[in-house]
């Protein structure tokens, strides 16, 4: 899902002939919209110029250090994965510096990333420079301070860790957005025909063994969605047939595994995952299959890139890592996450959605459309509450390309040419001096015209949700099309059901959601 750094994001593409013609099944009656781009609008700045007579904060020296090397890194890596666990790690630190913006180390360190040295931004007003490219340069910081052997992506640096700078960051990024726009007819259709075969699993479990795991019955689903909409191909009808979510899960652990927590005995953990990469060879015959599927299912994509001066081979590649990593590996993450706060806001939130959304259904016809879903503003504040709150890709990187000054709410700070800079996502979106109850799930918080006026500050696409991507900025290309699956999941769950219950548990890329029972619809 987004053009970040890690844990699964979505697609990025850009750049339109100036020929081409607005979409006409996008509407813009509302400012709160999700579709598949066709044309991105020029963003605006991504840092607000402060207003005039504003209080002018004190300039204040980044507190925080790096400790002794090697010592100081090791010593961080435990604290953020098994002493304090990553919530308390940061949280451990804005109260011993009375700051949100401090000096740390960030994992892997030793031995993995050379330089784990950051300076972090842990709140709202500060993490946005992050969006911003005159600032900072997103080279090779994908998955922040390291970055994954080649020979997992085909021998190519993916468009994922090019910065906007660099020649072929355009092109890949258009050719994203052909992707997503020469198939935007399909996303509907096949989204509907893949999750109802998600849910018919989970019934029929449900009531044989009283329980189904969502995890399982949705990254089959989420394979074969995106497999058929993007390139109009069965995985169950070729030779991957449905292998692809375990081989992809298998692959994305050789590049995430340095930043993730896996339940593993602590030093097992920190010897196998956190010390050394995994070697890119054990997993060479499973991304080879993947890769063959593709590049066979992709032809008129892989067309498009030749006229845009990519090769075929190269295309491939970005194609894959777009749909198994990015897009993959977000509804692999968020729509568990989604499940998880909509099912533990109970009966009533329940009660209003599934009114909400059969009402506007029946006033188009019976079929579901995009005009149906902008009739449906608690659905699409549910939607962007779960991606406030958990947002899927929740750490950032950039380097500074100058010397820069970032404010926090407190202070002003200086930063100098060459630091890298994190930010911690769940942080700046749960930041209370922006968001009323913000470490509570409001259904409805986003609805109305205050309500919107809060949508600037939901960061999960790299950037601003009132903004969009464009070929000079590193936002989430496939920003609008992760926003409408997450749409589509709660529309098409709440048309089938009054209610669900859930059990949560956790897992190395977020919650474990177990389904209990579902209550078919009553009206």
């Amino acid at each position: 899902m987004a053009s970040s750094s890690l844990p699964f994001t979505s697609l990025h593409p850009q750049f339109v002939s100036p020929n081409t013609k607005s979409s006409t099944t996008r509407l813009s009656s509302r400012r709160i919209r999700a579709s598949v781009s066709e044309k991105p609008p020029v963003p605006a700045p991504a840092v607000a110029v402060p207003a005039k007579g504003e209080t002018k904060l004190p300039l204040k020296k980044i507190p925080g250090n790096y400790g002794v090397p090697i010592v100081g890194p090791f010593k961080d890596r435990l604290d953020y994965f098994y002493n304090q666990g990553r919530d308390e790690f940061f949280k451990s630190k804005i109260q011993k510096y009375n700051s949100t913006v401090f000096r740390t180390n960030m994992p892997p360190g030793p031995f993995i990333s050379q330089d784990p040295k950051v300076v972090a931004l842990l709140d709202g007003k500060s993490f946005p420079v992050l969006f911003d490219v005159t600032k900072v340069e997103k080279k090779d910081l994908f998955t922040g301070t390291y970055m994954p052997s080649t020979d997992l992506t085909g021998g190519y640096r993916i468009l994922s860790y090019l910065d906007p700078s660099e020649p072929k960051h355009a092109r890949l990024k258009q050719l994203l957005f052909f992707l997503l726009k020469s198939r935007r007819d399909h996303v509907i259709p096949e989204f509907q025909a893949s999750y109802s075969e998600l849910f018919e699993t989970l019934e029929k479990e449900v009531a044989e063994k009283g329980k189904s795991s969502f995890q399982t019955a949705n990254d089959q689903a989420g394979f074969n969605f995106l497999s058929r909409a993007f390139f109009g191909s069965n995985p169950p009808d070729t030779k991957l047939g449905t292998d692809g979510p375990s081989l992809i899960s298998k692959w994305v652990l050789f590049q995430l595994g340095p930043v993730l927590k896996l339940g593993l005995p602590k030093y097992v953990e920190e010897l196998l995952i956190h010390t050394f990469p995994l070697p890119p060879a054990l997993v060479k015959k499973d991304y080879q299959r993947l890769y063959d599927f593709f590049y066979e299912s992709s032809g008129s994509i892989q067309d498009e890139a030749e006229k845009l001066g990519i090769s075929r081979e190269e295309a491939c590649h970005n194609l894959l890592f777009a749909t198994c990593f990015n897009s993959f590996g977000g509804m692999k993450i968020f729509f568990p996450n989604m499940l998880k706060w909509i099912g533990r806001a109970g009966i009533k939130l329940h009660n209003r959605l599934a009114t909400e959304i059969r009402s506007a259904i029946r006033s188009n016809g019976g079929k579901l459309t995009m005009a149906a879903m902008e009739q449906m503003p608690l659905m699409k504040s549910v939607v962007y509450e779960a991606l406030r709150i958990e947002p899927p890709v929740p750490l950032q990187y950039g380097r500074a390309k100058k010397d820069i000054v970032i404010e926090s709410h407190d202070a002003v700070f200086q930063v100098k040419q060459g630091e890298m800079l994190f930010g911690f996502q769940p942080f700046a979106t749960k930041d209370p001096k922006i968001f009323d109850r913000a470490e509570e799930f409001v259904g409805e918080r986003f609805m109305g015209e205050e309500g919107e006026k809060l949508l600037k500050h939901v960061l999960w696409s790299n950037g601003p949700e009132t903004q969009q991507p464009t070929l000079g900025n590193k936002q989430c290309a496939g920003k609008d099309f992760v926003v409408l699956m997450s749409r589509l999941l709660v529309v098409e769950l709440f048309r089938r059901y009054d209610s669900f219950d859930i059990e949560v548990g956790k897992s190395a890329l977020g919650a474990a959601v177990t389904v209990t029972s579902l209550k078919r619809a009553s009206f």
